[in-house]
C-alpha cells in the first residue's frame, strides 16, 4: 500500500511482514482496533500510521486490525473481496452457503470479525483442517499450509508460571490465526464462546457457539466431559442413550418470557407515541401497537422507523436492520438481522420485551415502565455480561 504510508516510515514499520500479521505480533501498542474503527474510513492508512513500539515478530498482542489487514491484502492482490475470493476456493467445496461478512467503510471485508456462518459450517472448517486440507478427495488447502498454520509460532506470555500455563488454553502458543490448546489440540476462537477445537490425536472436531463471559470454562467442559469419552476403538451401540440425546436436542429452545395477564394499558397505548429525551441509543420516539397476542414496537431513530413484532407466549420471527448488541460491528453493518421477539406484562404498568438476534448470540431486553403520561425504558444488553444502558425517559406526545 505505497499510497497509504505515513510521511515517515519507522524502522519497526518497515520490518513488519505478513507473517507478523498472521501471528498477532505487529509490534503495535496499544491494540489499535477500537481507535481505527471509530475514526471512520481509511483503515489501511490508519493501521500503517499507528505506533509500532516493538520489533515486529517479538511480542504477541491480540490485534483484530492485523487480521483486517490480511483481508485488505487479499483484496489488493486479487481485486476481489475476501468473501468472494473464498467462495469457489473454500465455501463451495465444503458446501457452505448463506454466509456473509461485514465490510468496512472502504468496502473491504473486516477480516477479524463479522463473518456469519452456521455452527455446522464452522465444524466443517475444523474437519477440513483435521483432514490436512483434504475434502471429498480434493486438496482444498495445501497440506503443508495446514501444518504451518496450526503449529506454535509465538508465546503469548513468556515467563508465565507453569501452573498458569497448565490451566489456560490461552497460553499454549499462537499460530497463524489459530490458537494452540492443551491436549495437543488447536482451535479457532471467537469472542464470547465461538469455538472450533481440532483434536488430531482423537480424530475429532468440536464446534460450538455460545454467549459466555467465561470462555475458559467452556473449553474446560470439553476437556472434562468430551475428551475422556473419546476412545481409540468405536463405542458400542446404545439405542436408549441415542434416543435420549435425540429427544434432548429436539426439545432445546430459547426460554420464552412467561405469558401473563394482559394489562388494561394495552388497549390505550395503541394510539400513543412517547417522545424521548436525548439518549445513548439515539432513539427519538417509541410507540406500541397491540393486536391479539402480538405487540408491535415502533422505534424511530436516526430518521428511520423500525417496526418489531413481539409475541405473547411465543416467538415471532422477523428481520430488521436495527443494530443489536455487538462487540465490533458498526451500526447498519447488516441490513437483514434475523430476530425473534417475545413479550409479557410483568404487572399492569410494566411491559417487558425480549429481542434475540438469532444469527448472533446476543439479546436485548426492554423493560418499559408507564406512569401517568411518562415512559421509562431500561435496556439490558447481554454483552458485556449484564450491561444496562442509561434509562431512556419519554413523555406522551400531545395531539
Amino acid at each position: 500500500f505505497p499510497d497509504q504510508l505515513p510521511d515517515t516510515v519507522s524502522p519497526f514499520l518497515a520490518d513488519m511482514t505478513v507473517k507478523d500479521l498472521l501471528t498477532m505480533s505487529t509490534g503495535q501498542f496499544p491494540e489499535p482496533t477500537g481507535a481505527i474503527r471509530s475514526a471512520g474510513p481509511g483503515w489501511v492508512k490508519a493501521f500503517l500510521a499507528f505506533p509500532v513500539k516493538n520489533d515486529p515478530g517479538s511480542t504477541f498482542l491480540y490485534n483484530s486490525m492485523a487480521t483486517f489487514m490480511l483481508s485488505a491484502i487479499v483484496q489488493k492482490v486479487t481485486g476481489e473481496m475476501l468473501i468472494d475470493y473464498l467462495k469457489p476456493r473454500l465455501f463451495e467445496p465444503l458446501g457452505i452457503e448463506g454466509m456473509d461478512w461485514e465490510i468496512n467503510p472502504d468496502s473491504i471485508n473486516t477480516g477479524g470479525w463479522g463473518l456469519r456462518v452456521k455452527t455446522e459450517d464452522m465444524a466443517k472448517f475444523g474437519q477440513l483442517y483435521l483432514q490436512k486440507g483434504m475434502w471429498n478427495g480434493k486438496q482444498v488447502v495445501p497440506e503443508n499450509w495446514v501444518e504451518e498454520a496450526t503449529t506454535f509460532k509465538i508465546d503469548q506470555e513468556p515467563g508465565a508460571l507453569q501452573s498458569k500455563r497448565d490451566s489456560s488454553d490461552w497460553l499454549q502458543g499462537y499460530c497463524y490465526q489459530f490458537w494452540r490448546c492443551r491436549n495437543n489440540a488447536f482451535r479457532a476462537d471467537g469472542a464470547y464462546g465461538q469455538f472450533i477445537i481440532v483434536m488430531p490425536e482423537k480424530d475429532a472436531v468440536v464446534g460450538f457457539t455460545a454467549e459466555s463471559p467465561d470462555m475458559q470454562e467452556e473449553i474446560n467442559m470439553v476437556w472434562k466431559y468430551l475428551l475422556p469419552a473419546m476412545k481409540d476403538e468405536p463405542l458400542p451401540g446404545n439405542a436408549r442413550a441415542a434416543k435420549r440425546l435425540k429427544q434432548r436436542l429436539e426439545s432445546l429452545a430459547l426460554p420464552l418470557t412467561p405469558k401473563g395477564p394482559v394489562s388494561p394499558l394495552a388497549e390505550t397505548l395503541s394510539s400513543k407515541t412517547f417522545i424521548l429525551e436525548p439518549n445513548e441509543p439515539h432513539v427519538d420516539s417509541l410507540s406500541f401497537g397491540f393486536s391479539g397476542d402480538t405487540c408491535n414496537m415502533i422505534v424511530k431513530a436516526n430518521n428511520k422507523t423500525y417496526t418489531i413484532p413481539f409475541g405473547a407466549g411465543n416467538w415471532i420471527l422477523s428481520e430488521t436492520d436495527l443494530t443489536g448488541p455487538n462487540i465490533l460491528s458498526r451500526p447498519g453493518a447488516f441490513a437483514d438481522n434475523k430476530i425473534a421477539g417475545s413479550y409479557s406484562w410483568k404487572n399492569k404498568n410494566t411491559l417487558e420485551l425480549v429481542l434475540r438476534y438469532i444469527e448472533s448470540p446476543h439479546t436485548m431486553r426492554f423493560t418499559c415502565i408507564f406512569e401517568n403520561d411518562e415512559l421509562t425504558v431500561n435496556i439490558h444488553l447481554s454483552i458485556p455480561p449484564g450491561q444496562y444502558l442509561e434509562p431512556m425517559q419519554g413523555k406522551l406526545s400531545k395531539p
